[in-house]
Protein backbone atom coordinates (compact mmCIF):
# COMPACT_ATOMS: atom_id res chain seq x y z
CA UNK A 1 0.00 0.00 0.00
CA UNK A 2 2.75 2.47 0.93
CA UNK A 3 4.57 1.70 -2.31
CA UNK A 4 1.44 2.69 -4.22
CA UNK A 5 1.14 5.98 -2.28
CA UNK A 6 4.81 6.74 -2.97
CA UNK A 7 4.32 5.95 -6.68
CA UNK A 8 1.37 8.37 -6.79
CA UNK A 9 3.47 11.11 -5.21
CA UNK A 10 6.39 10.42 -7.59
CA UNK A 11 3.96 10.62 -10.52
CA UNK A 12 2.72 14.03 -9.40
CA UNK A 13 6.29 15.26 -8.99
CA UNK A 14 7.16 14.00 -12.48
CA UNK A 15 4.07 15.37 -14.26
CA UNK A 16 3.68 18.74 -12.55
CA UNK A 17 6.61 21.15 -12.90
CA UNK A 18 5.05 23.32 -10.16
CA UNK A 19 5.40 20.53 -7.58
CA UNK A 20 8.27 21.32 -5.23
CA UNK A 21 8.28 18.46 -2.71
CA UNK A 22 6.68 15.16 -1.82
CA UNK A 23 5.24 16.69 1.34
CA UNK A 24 3.62 19.51 -0.63
CA UNK A 25 2.11 17.04 -3.08
CA UNK A 26 0.81 14.71 -0.36
CA UNK A 27 -0.80 17.52 1.60
CA UNK A 28 -2.11 19.92 -1.06
CA UNK A 29 -2.98 18.06 -4.28
CA UNK A 30 -6.74 17.44 -4.51
CA UNK A 31 -6.34 15.21 -7.56
CA UNK A 32 -4.14 12.91 -5.51
CA UNK A 33 -6.59 12.99 -2.59
CA UNK A 34 -9.45 12.13 -4.96
CA UNK A 35 -7.55 9.14 -6.37
CA UNK A 36 -6.73 7.89 -2.86
CA UNK A 37 -10.35 8.24 -1.74
CA UNK A 38 -11.51 6.56 -4.96
CA UNK A 39 -9.34 3.53 -4.20
CA UNK A 40 -11.00 3.13 -0.81
CA UNK A 41 -14.47 3.66 -2.31
CA UNK A 42 -13.71 1.25 -5.15
CA UNK A 43 -12.62 -1.45 -2.69
CA UNK A 44 -15.84 -0.94 -0.75
CA UNK A 45 -17.87 -1.03 -4.00
CA UNK A 46 -16.31 -4.33 -5.06
CA UNK A 47 -16.90 -5.67 -1.52
CA UNK A 48 -20.66 -5.02 -1.84
CA UNK A 49 -20.58 -2.02 0.50
CA UNK A 50 -21.99 0.23 -2.18
CA UNK A 51 -23.74 2.78 0.01
CA UNK A 52 -20.58 3.48 2.02
CA UNK A 53 -18.62 3.63 -1.24
CA UNK A 54 -21.03 6.21 -2.66
CA UNK A 55 -20.88 8.25 0.56
CA UNK A 56 -17.08 8.38 0.40
CA UNK A 57 -17.27 9.42 -3.26
CA UNK A 58 -19.82 12.10 -2.37
CA UNK A 59 -17.73 13.58 0.46
CA UNK A 60 -14.63 13.45 -1.75
CA UNK A 61 -16.48 15.37 -4.46
CA UNK A 62 -17.47 18.01 -1.90
CA UNK A 63 -13.88 18.33 -0.64
CA UNK A 64 -12.00 18.18 -3.96
CA UNK A 65 -14.45 19.13 -6.73
CA UNK A 66 -13.62 15.80 -8.40
CA UNK A 67 -16.37 13.23 -8.88
CA UNK A 68 -15.29 9.63 -9.45
CA UNK A 69 -17.91 6.89 -9.39
CA UNK A 70 -16.66 4.06 -7.14
CA UNK A 71 -17.39 1.47 -9.86
CA UNK A 72 -15.05 3.11 -12.38
CA UNK A 73 -11.80 1.28 -13.13
CA UNK A 74 -8.66 3.39 -12.69
CA UNK A 75 -5.12 2.14 -13.29
CA UNK A 76 -1.76 2.97 -11.74
CA UNK A 77 0.00 6.35 -11.75
CA UNK A 78 -3.05 8.29 -12.95
CA UNK A 79 -2.51 11.99 -12.26
CA UNK A 80 -5.28 14.56 -12.01
CA UNK A 81 -3.79 18.05 -12.35
CA UNK A 82 -5.92 21.02 -11.23
CA UNK A 83 -8.80 18.58 -10.91
CA UNK A 84 -11.76 20.87 -10.19
CA UNK A 85 -14.81 19.83 -12.18
CA UNK A 86 -13.68 16.38 -13.26
CA UNK A 87 -16.41 13.76 -13.67
CA UNK A 88 -15.56 10.08 -14.17
CA UNK A 89 -18.64 7.94 -14.77
CA UNK A 90 -19.56 4.52 -13.47
CA UNK A 91 -18.41 2.37 -16.40
CA UNK A 92 -15.34 4.48 -17.28
CA UNK A 93 -12.03 2.68 -17.54
CA UNK A 94 -8.72 4.53 -17.23
CA UNK A 95 -5.41 2.81 -17.90
CA UNK A 96 -1.99 3.41 -16.38
CA UNK A 97 0.03 6.66 -16.63
CA UNK A 98 -2.94 8.78 -17.75
CA UNK A 99 -2.93 12.56 -17.22
CA UNK A 100 -6.25 14.40 -16.74
CA UNK A 101 -6.59 18.18 -16.49
CA UNK A 102 -9.41 20.16 -14.86
CA UNK A 103 -12.93 20.03 -16.15
CA UNK A 104 -12.60 16.68 -17.94
CA UNK A 105 -15.80 14.67 -18.31
CA UNK A 106 -15.76 10.95 -19.03
CA UNK A 107 -19.50 10.81 -19.55
CA UNK A 108 -22.16 8.39 -20.60
CA UNK A 109 -24.63 8.61 -23.46
CA UNK A 110 -27.06 5.86 -22.50
CA UNK A 111 -29.60 5.41 -19.73
CA UNK A 112 -29.30 1.60 -19.91
CA UNK A 113 -27.25 -0.50 -17.47
CA UNK A 114 -24.41 -1.21 -19.91
CA UNK A 115 -20.92 0.03 -20.79
CA UNK A 116 -21.77 3.67 -21.42
CA UNK A 117 -18.63 5.61 -20.47
CA UNK A 118 -15.24 5.91 -22.21
CA UNK A 119 -12.14 3.79 -21.96
CA UNK A 120 -8.91 5.80 -21.77
CA UNK A 121 -5.89 3.63 -22.51
CA UNK A 122 -2.39 3.78 -21.03
CA UNK A 123 -0.40 6.98 -21.42
CA UNK A 124 -3.22 9.17 -22.75
CA UNK A 125 -3.46 12.87 -21.91
CA UNK A 126 -6.85 14.57 -21.70
CA UNK A 127 -6.77 18.39 -21.86
CA UNK A 128 -8.72 20.86 -19.74
CA UNK A 129 -12.50 20.91 -20.20
CA UNK A 130 -12.48 18.04 -22.69
CA UNK A 131 -15.63 15.92 -22.87
CA UNK A 132 -15.25 12.29 -23.86
CA UNK A 133 -18.74 10.89 -24.30
CA UNK A 134 -20.04 7.35 -24.62
CA UNK A 135 -18.52 3.88 -24.78
CA UNK A 136 -15.60 4.95 -26.97
CA UNK A 137 -11.86 4.38 -26.62
CA UNK A 138 -9.09 6.95 -26.40
CA UNK A 139 -6.09 4.94 -27.57
CA UNK A 140 -2.72 4.42 -25.97
CA UNK A 141 -0.57 7.59 -25.78
CA UNK A 142 -3.27 9.64 -27.51
CA UNK A 143 -3.87 13.30 -26.63
CA UNK A 144 -7.19 15.11 -26.46
CA UNK A 145 -6.92 18.89 -26.73
CA UNK A 146 -8.46 21.33 -24.28
CA UNK A 147 -12.16 21.85 -24.84
CA UNK A 148 -12.46 18.98 -27.32
CA UNK A 149 -15.71 17.03 -27.54
CA UNK A 150 -14.87 13.43 -28.38
CA UNK A 151 -17.69 11.18 -29.62
CA UNK A 152 -15.68 8.70 -31.71
CA UNK A 153 -12.71 6.46 -30.93
CA UNK A 154 -9.29 8.11 -30.90
CA UNK A 155 -6.51 6.01 -32.43
CA UNK A 156 -3.36 5.35 -30.41
CA UNK A 157 -0.62 8.00 -30.72
CA UNK A 158 -3.12 10.52 -32.18
CA UNK A 159 -3.96 14.05 -31.12
CA UNK A 160 -7.54 15.27 -31.51
CA UNK A 161 -8.93 18.78 -31.07
CA UNK A 162 -12.19 20.62 -31.67
CA UNK A 163 -15.92 20.07 -31.45
CA UNK A 164 -16.42 17.45 -32.69
CA UNK A 165 -12.84 16.32 -32.13
CA UNK A 166 -10.80 15.61 -35.24
CA UNK A 167 -7.23 14.31 -35.58
CA UNK A 168 -4.47 16.84 -36.15
CA UNK A 169 -0.83 16.48 -36.98
CA UNK A 170 2.12 18.29 -38.49
CA UNK A 171 0.63 18.02 -42.01
CA UNK A 172 -2.68 19.45 -40.79
CA UNK A 173 -1.00 22.47 -39.24
CA UNK A 174 0.56 23.73 -42.49
CA UNK A 175 -1.90 25.38 -44.85
CA UNK A 176 -1.46 24.26 -48.49
CA UNK A 177 -2.98 27.55 -49.69
CA UNK A 178 -1.67 30.40 -47.55
CA UNK A 179 -3.77 33.54 -47.38
CA UNK A 180 -2.41 35.73 -50.20
CA UNK A 181 -2.84 38.89 -48.14
CA UNK A 182 -0.65 37.53 -45.36
CA UNK A 183 1.77 35.90 -47.83
CA UNK A 184 2.26 39.18 -49.74
CA UNK A 185 2.95 41.00 -46.49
Amino acid sequence: MFDRLKADIRTALAKDPAATSAVEVALTYPGLHAIWAYRIAHWLWTSDRTLLARLIAHVTRFLTGIEIHPAAEIGERVFIDHGMGIVIGETAEIGDDVLLYHGVTLGGTSMRREKRHPTVEDGATIGADASIMGPITVGENASVGAGAVVVDDVAPETTVVGNPAEPVGAADMASPNPDPIIADG
